[in-house]
């Protein structure tokens, strides 16, 4: 007996690897899930661009240049990746080439691993002007981008 098979009654069943009823959707309802899916990656995307658009305004009305200089890059350690990820993601969604779970996973650890690669980076050669709470500021406003969803009800 294959996973996808389901005794029911002495009797195997097809099933789709959905469970005992399967689930059949049709292209309208693929369309309309995709659509949703797109729209809240493009949603999530930019609440972060104006999250972090905020922490360097206020990083460098309350601290001058260096200090929104460092928030952009904080904020742009991760915006950047995750933005990258998020039209993978798109592609996937729209495109001939579509995104498993191992899609998915590479992409967060690629997200992670260049933003830590970022960081270092800045920590590294930027030391002399960067200024810690100023980045870790844009880097706390971006990751809490989905706030700015929250409030305007927008979640997808």
């Amino acid at each position: 007996m294959d996973t996808n098979d389901v005794q029911c009654g002495g009797k195997s069943r097809e099933t789709g690897g959905v469970g005992a009823s399967g689930l059949i959707l049709t292209e309208q309802d693929r369309a309309a899930i995709h659509l949703r899916a797109s729209k809240g990656l493009v949603r999530a995307i930019v609440a972060q661009a104006v999250m972090l658009g905020a922490a360097v305004l206020v990083c460098g009305v309350l601290g001058g240049s260096s200090s929104a200089i460092s928030a952009l890059v904080g904020g742009c350690a991760y915006l950047v990746p995750n933005t990258l990820f998020a039209l993978r993601l798109l592609a996937g969604l729209w495109g001939p080439v579509k995104a498993g779970p191992l899609t998915f996973f590479m992409g967060e650890a690629f997200k992670l691993g260049t933003a830590a690669l970022v960081l270092g980076l800045f920590a590294w050669k930027g030391a002399s002007w960067l200024v810690w709470p100023a980045l870790l500021a844009g880097l706390v406003f971006v990751l809490k981008g989905y706030v700015l969803l929250l409030l305007f009800r927008k979640l997808p």
